[in-house]
């Protein structure tokens, strides 16, 4: 099994599309790369802990490639806007790829070569190392399976 790491502003629809994809074994959400130990939902909404709210991906290469993952994290993001997607406002919910495996991280830039070409504003989804991931509190995993009506910048249908 491989693993990636991306954030695409609130971390509950992210999990939700990604676990509806052949070859996606496991999600599950949590904050990545910030500045702190161990944070909060509330550290990371209402702190300067700079983590990005993040679905660590495991999937099965054998049924899915990376970049065929990445294709569809493009569909579901805007990689121009800033620390914002949809309605969400904040540096949490900036958009990123992070990579676990250094042998991805080529693969990774090639995607997002290919996918600037479709705008003519700068894409600003980060590309990183994994430097430190903490797993979310237990009532945001699979959140919208649990609550079906749930705020959602993701459209899932």
């Amino acid at each position: 099994m491989k693993e990636v790491v991306l954030a695409g502003g609130c971390f509950w629809g992210v999990e939700e599309f990604f676990s509806r994809i052949k070859g996606v074994v496991e999600t599950e959400v949590g904050y990545a790369n910030g500045r702190t130990p161990n944070p909060t939902y509330e550290e990371v909404c209402y702190k300067n802990t700079y983590y990005a709210e993040v679905c660590r991906i495991k999937y099965d290469e054998t049924k899915l490639s990376l970049q065929k993952l990445l294709e569809r994290f493009w569909t579901i993001i805007d990689p121009t806007a800033l620390n914002r997607q949809g309605n969400d406002i904040g540096s949490q919910y900036r958009t990123g790829i992070y990579y676990i495996d250094q042998d991805d991280l080529q693969a990774i830039i090639q995607s997002k070569e290919n996918e600037q070409k479709k705008y003519e504003k700068k894409i600003v989804t980060e590309i990183k190392s994994l430097e430190n991931y903490y797993k979310a509190e237990e009532y945001h995993q699979r959140y919208l399976k649990k609550n079906p009506g749930g705020y959602c910048h993701i459209r899932l249908d």
